[in-house]
């Protein structure tokens, strides 16, 4: 009974194994967290540009014989065709094909996504039905909304091929101290001297009509669309509002909480769940 006043994310994700005896090591130095002395038997981490960009949200799920790669955000060819490529013949590393699996995780709406461990099903798991008969899950559209209020970012609207995970607030996937990894330097670079140029924000609309024809994603200081303050990500709607993400530069973020858009109108921008930026 306790488990249906609970609510549940439930989604299908690419996934697919690497096993061999070198598969941390390997792991180790593409994503951004700590592979090898992790204690933790799921860890969720980055996979960037040698130039620090956002390329894919990912979880690496400890099992016995292999760790498997869940996609969370990223075009899962890319990555198997890179890691692929950047296999030696000496390495001890092989990947399987791609696979659908099954992620469901406990939510609130005051929490952060990450402090709640995943489990996992194959769509064969005879478990997998009776288990999920019992929880109480989000619909599409309230899963979206719920995302979005955890600046979760999403394939080609905040992973667009300019994003770096500090800028997304990610910091905490981002392991300072560990050996070399793609992007580190640009890592390191942005932290050391504190260089961010935009962060991540949740934005919700107050206007009733919504001009979603036009292609200005542009936020600006006013109406008069005197100063560009930023650029929308992604939006959903929820009844006659409308939320979303947005990457505003960090100079005016001090200038208040009210941007205007020429699609949404008058808008406020608020902190995230679940990103560092609380």
């Amino acid at each position: 009974m306790q488990d249906i006043q609970k609510k549940f994310w439930l989604e299908k994700f690419d996934c697919f194994s690497v096993s061999g005896k070198d598969a941390r090591k390997f792991l180790n130095g593409i994503t951004t967290s700590n592979i090898l002395y992790s204690d933790n038997n799921l860890i969720k981490t980055c996979w960037l540009t040698p130039n620090g960009v956002l390329r894919s949200l990912i979880e690496i799920n400890f099992l016995e014989r292999n760790l498997e790669v869940i996609i969370l955000a990223g075009n899962t060819n890319q990555i198997i065709d890179y890691f692929n490529q950047i296999i030696f013949p000496a390495d001890d590393v092989l990947l399987s094909e791609p696979f659908l699996i099954n992620r469901i995780q406990e939510i609130d709406e005051s929490s952060s996504w990450r402090i709640y461990q995943p489990i996992f099903y194959k769509e064969e798991d005879k478990e997998f039905e009776i288990y999920t008969n019992k929880l109480n899950f989000l619909n599409s559209n309230d899963l979206k909304i719920w995302k979005v209020n955890q600046a979760i970012p999403s394939l080609d609207m905040e992973i667009n091929g300019k994003n770096n995970p500090l800028e997304l607030g990610l910091k905490d996937l981002v392991d300072f101290n560990k050996g070399c990894y793609l992007g580190q330097e640009t890592m390191s670079k942005i932290k050391n001297v504190s260089s961010l140029k935009q962060e991540i924000r949740i934005w919700k609309s107050f206007e009733s009509n919504f001009n979603l024809e036009l292609e200005d994603t542009n936020l600006y200081i006013n109406s008069a669309k005197d100063i560009s303050v930023g650029k929308i990500t992604s939006f959903c709607k929820s009844d006659s509002q409308i939320t979303g993400l947005a990457m505003i530069k960090r100079k005016y973020l001090e200038e208040g909480s009210y941007f205007y858009s020429e699609n949404f109108g008058k808008i406020i921008i608020n902190k995230s769940v679940g990103s560092i930026f609380l």
